[in-house]
This record gives C-alpha cells, structure tokens and sequence, in this order.
C-alpha cells in the first residue's frame, strides 16, 4: 500500500530520513539510542523513555515480557503502565515489581500501574505492536 504523505513526512527538508529514534551523546561524545520518539510520554514535566523502565522490570524473574506506555494520570498527565507477560506459574505482585524498579530506576520512573496480560501484541517481525496497548486503554479512532 502506497501512502505518499507519510512517505513525505519522513524525511526532512534536506534529505534526511527520519526514524524517530531518539538518541543522546555524552560528555566523551558517545552516542547512546534512547527510544522511539512516539513511545516518549511526559509525567510531572519529565519525559519518559519505556525501554529503560522496560529493561529494568525484564531483570526481574517473574517477568518473561514486558511494554510500558504512558496513560492518563490524576495527578501528572500521563504515569506509566506497564503490561507484563509473566512467566508460566508466576503471580503479579505491584508492589514487589515497584521495589524491584525502585532499586533499579530513578523512583518517579517506577509505572504507577501494572497489568498482566497473557501475550503481547506484535508485528510478524516480532516488534511490539504499542499503539494497539495505548488503543486497549483509550478505545476509539485508530491511532499512529
């Protein structure tokens, strides 16, 4: 299926394409890639990068996959909500996920909301299908 316009929006003015990864460079001048820029949220002023916090819930051993997504919050705009796929047997316990992230993570990055699910959606490539996440939370019109 041919989409011209998106086509056209992924590349900037001189050229360049577009991937919308983001990526940061330190003080030796090394680059680290960070996330997807649609994956980004903000909470409290901050923005969130999911695949940190996603790394650090991965190390835990009751966790077999895991997709954070921002969601509207009371408080903050949006806080994060992580689905996560447990491994055969495990039970979800938040409370010992949010320790877990608190050891790991920067403790206003720790989501504010879990949720088991049987299986992740994902692409026939294997990546992670996050817009149908943020749809199961905000049903209506088709996003990204």
């Amino acid at each position: 299926m041919s989409r011209p316009d998106e086509t056209a929006r992924a590349f900037s003015a001189d050229g360049w394409f577009l991937t919308g990864v983001m990526a940061k460079r330190d003080e030796d001048g090394f680059v680290a890639l960070v996330d997807r820029r649609k994956d980004m949220f903000i909470s409290g002023g901050e923005n969130f990068f999911p695949a940190e916090v996603e790394m650090a819930l991965l190390a835990h051993p009751d966790i077999a996959e895991v997709a954070v997504i921002g969601v509207a919050g009371e408080r903050w705009a949006e806080v994060g909500r992580a689905f996560v796929v447990l491994k055969p047997g495990r039970v979800l316990d938040p409370a010992a996920l949010t320790g877990h992230c608190a050891e790991r993570i920067v403790r206003y990055k720790v989501p504010k909301q879990f949720w088991a699910i049987e299986a992740l959606p994902h692409t026939a490539s294997g990546k992670i299908q996050n817009h149908l996440l943020r749809d199961w939370v905000n049903p209506g019109p088709a996003t990204k």
